[in-house]
């Protein structure tokens, strides 16, 4: 009986040790999980004010861990709760973006077109940015698993015109995609992404003369705008053991006469105040506001703390973004726009809500059809 249970213990100890490496020569092999930070660059990251044991710190005090009774709430949730309409039961309208449209950079207005989720392309002062540009089906590693996007995009990397920039939040697959860099390699002069962000462009072949590594409230000026990336509330890593080693960060674009807000994914705090006191009033405010629990609360907003984060970044024009394209959390994928509608309407605050595809011209008419419920 000894011999069989040590037989027994021992093939479960080989089987343990045998899945542990082939899960580390998945992540070392595979390109989609980036690389970690060394040399020059680890040492700028050690001097960074907000690094410290060894990983990057939230402003205020965030607790991440939601404990043994959360992870049976969440599991309980997913076995025996409702999970009705967290995927759309019918085609969700979008809104084509003729690429012959984009090869003519504006130069009269700013032009704010959502993609889905928390991309976006933005042209201002006659020049071309891609926001969080996460152009895949899948928010994952694998091509072949994970949240799959709701619609087709309503235009494709290939499609894109030659870009100016590209600003990256922080490193979650959702915001920072494999594939989408690497197709957007040539076409863009540049990529602005929080401190230490760039060792995952780097081994997916971006040159270190096109990267810019910012900490937070870091400025730098590229072809007369300004960009800042700003705090935010969250946390970073994309494998087993790189979690909170790059920065995340939310960001300012600042042009000639307009002026916009990008969150990236945050919980609530404070630090929105202290963004539009410095840098504010914005002309549009693009405030996440989906795949929200109340056992995460800290790192991603409730609906209505979005509205309230545009009043505290003295915010013009809202548009809640991190909706719409993946199911994240548990909630209806309608949920967080309608929450945020109704908080913006009982708060008087102007709301944008285009189709994915859709434009909103600053100092023009916003969209605000409710298309969702279409």
């Amino acid at each position: 009986m000894k011999k069989t249970l040590k037989v027994v213990l021992a093939a479960c100890l080989f089987l343990i040790l045998l899945a542990t490496v082939a899960g580390c020569s998945i992540l070392n092999l595979s390109p989609q999980f980036g690389a970690e930070a060394e040399g020059a660059r680890l040492q700028k990251i050690q001097q960074s004010p907000n690094y410290r044991d060894g990983q990057f710190q939230n402003p205020v005090e965030t607790n991440m861990d939601i404990g043994f009774s959360g992870y049976m709430k969440l599991l309980h949730t997913r076995l025996f709760g409702e999970t009705a309409d967290q995927l759309p039961d019918r085609p969700i309208p979008v809104k084509a973006i003729n690429p012959t449209r984009l090869q003519m950079p504006q130069d009269t207005a700013t032009i704010v077109t959502w993609l889905g989720h928390s991309s976006f392309i933005v042209e201002i002062d006659g020049k071309r940015l891609l926001l969080d540009p996460m152009l895949s089906d899948m928010a994952s590693p694998f091509s072949f698993i994970g949240p799959e996007r709701f619609a087709a995009l309503p235009i494709t990397v290939d499609e894109l015109p030659t870009i100016d920039a590209v600003l990256i939040s922080h490193d979650h697959y959702d915001h920072l995609d494999y594939s989408s860099i690497q197709k957007l390699n040539k076409k863009t002069g540049h990529f602005f992404v929080a401190l230490g962000v760039g060792a995952h462009l780097e081994r997916w072949g971006i040159p270190a003369t096109k990267i810019t590594e910012l900490d937070w409230w870091q400025e730098t000026n590229y072809k007369g705008l300004t960009f800042a990336a700003t705090p935010s509330r969250h946390f970073s890593g994309r494998g087993l053991s790189d979690r909170m080693k790059t920065q995340w960060a939310s960001w300012v674009i600042v042009g000639n006469d307009d002026r916009i807000f990008f969150s990236g994914d945050s919980g609530y705090f404070d630090g929105f105040k202290e963004i539009g006191n410095k840098y504010g009033p914005f002309d549009l405010t693009l405030v996440e506001c989906g795949q929200y629990n109340e056992l995460w609360s800290s790192i991603h907003m409730m609906p209505e703390q979005t509205v309230q984060a545009h009043l505290d970044l003295k915010g013009k024009l809202l548009m809640p973004i991190h909706w719409g394209a993946f199911s994240l959390a548990m909630h209806s994928w309608t949920d967080p726009i309608e929450r945020a509608s109704a908080e913006a309407k009982r708060l008087n605050v102007p709301m944008a809500t285009p189709r994915i595809g859709e434009s909103i011209v600053i100092g023009k008419n916003a969209p605000v059809k409710a298309w969702w419920r279409e």
